[in-house]
């Protein structure tokens, strides 16, 4: 298995973004936008040098405008700041500045032809015309002041047949990610399966659950979320409650699980073996879903038209075999049968169902099912962030 990815830093530059503008219409929209999103920018009529201390050129050189303060030796430059919003006003005088990522070109005049051309001179990522693309710019500056990198490798899991054991492989992978020193989130999206919260004996544990989320829209503040969350064995659980909600809305899961990516490190989603309109949003965010499935033919044939319903909405998908029954099929011949490729064969742990019921994790020991977790984090997230051999 290649490397799926690896947990993202905090952003540099302190989480502050740079505006570059003269338009004082503009300005105050940018202002208030970044107000919205809880950041506190830098503001400069062209580009800064690179100490910070000043104009890179045209008007305003050395200053700061609407009141910020100005900027010394210890202020932001064009390189080094997080994210850069050019005013269409100001698209001219950053036609030299060096090429980085994080350059958006922000403007009001929706008519304009050539906004695109300017858009291509100086480098930028998008081009965002207001009031139109507001929420996508709170949305772009709120991610700085989380700190956000690169989102975390999100993995789902589901069971290609009824008693697979999928909800224990999803704790375990977390578990034995958490230990690892991942910062991880375990989401529980079967509102059928008993709780995620009762598997790792923290049914009794503060904090929300998903009928708390249901009426999520948009964003949902990733720190937020972290801290609203129970903490148990290290790791963040999203599970459901007792109550009679069995449904979350397409648009919440949606929000909820961007915000778990949002801040890094690895997110595991326990999924249900249909997929609804709320499994479709799930789906379409992962990196990756593990299909688990026994190794004996009646399984295989009822995985086979779970892997056909998950296949349209999720980008890779792969087939963990767990054990073997007498007479069975090894774990090559069910992924040849399903044409799905093979993550690997979990062998069966013989005593695992009793440590769990008193009180053990699954994943929690050194038995088969945590050597099988610790190396598909190896695997998946690369050697300098996997965990120990």
């Amino acid at each position: 298995m290649r490397p799926l990815g690896a947990p993202g830093g905090a952003a540099p530059g302190g989480g502050r973004p740079l505006i570059i503008t003269e338009d004082p219409l503009l300005l105050d929209d940018l202002l208030r936008l970044c107000a919205a999103a809880g950041a506190e920018p830098h503001v400069h009529h062209a580009v800064p040098e690179q100490s910070g201390g000043g104009g890179g050129g045209g008007a305003g050189r050395g200053e700061s405008v609407s009141g910020a303060a100005p900027e010394t030796g210890g202020g932001i430059g064009w390189e080094s700041a997080p994210l850069v919003l050019v005013g269409d006003d100001a698209a001219r005088r950053v036609r030299g500045a060096p090429r980085r990522a994080g350059v958006l070109l922000v403007g009001r005049d929706l008519d304009d032809p050539l906004v695109w051309q300017r858009a291509v001179e100086i480098g930028a990522e998008e081009v965002l015309r207001l009031p139109d693309a507001e929420n996508r710019l709170v949305d772009r500056i709120a991610d700085v002041v989380e700190g956000a990198g690169k989102p975390a490798l999100a993995v789902g899991v589901i069971g290609g047949s009824g008693g697979a054991g999928a909800s224990t492989l999803a704790c375990a992978l977390a578990l034995r990610a958490a230990r690892a020193g991942e910062r991880t989130i375990l989401i529980d999206g079967d509102p059928l399966g008993g709780g995620m919260d009762v598997l790792l004996g923290g049914e009794s544990a503060e904090g929300l659950r998903w009928p708390d989320f249901a009426g999520s829209r948009g964003r949902v503040g990733a720190g937020a979320l972290e801290e609203s969350l129970p903490e148990l064995h290290a790791l963040r659980v999203l599970s459901w409650d007792r109550g009679d909600r069995v449904a979350v809305p397409p648009a919440a899961m949606r929000s909820v699980l961007a915000a778990a990516r949002r801040r890094g490190g690895v997110v595991v989603v326990d999924l249900p073996r249909r997929v609804d309109e709320a499994v479709a949003e799930a789906l379409a965010q992962l990196d990756l879903v593990l299909m688990v499935v026994p190794g004996e033919l009646r399984a295989v044939a009822a995985a086979g038209r779970v892997a056909a319903g998950v296949r349209m909405a999720a980008r890779d998908v792969r087939v963990v075999v767990r054990g073997r029954c007498p007479g069975g099929l090894d774990a090559e011949a069910v992924a040849g049968l399903l044409g799905v490729p093979l993550a690997g064969e979990v062998p069966v742990e013989v005593g695992l169902p009793g440590r769990v019921a008193e009180g053990e994790p699954p994943g929690g020991g050194r038995g088969a099912l945590a050597r099988f977790c610790d190396g598909f984090w190896r695997r998946a997230l690369g050697p300098a962030q996997g965990v120990a051999a």
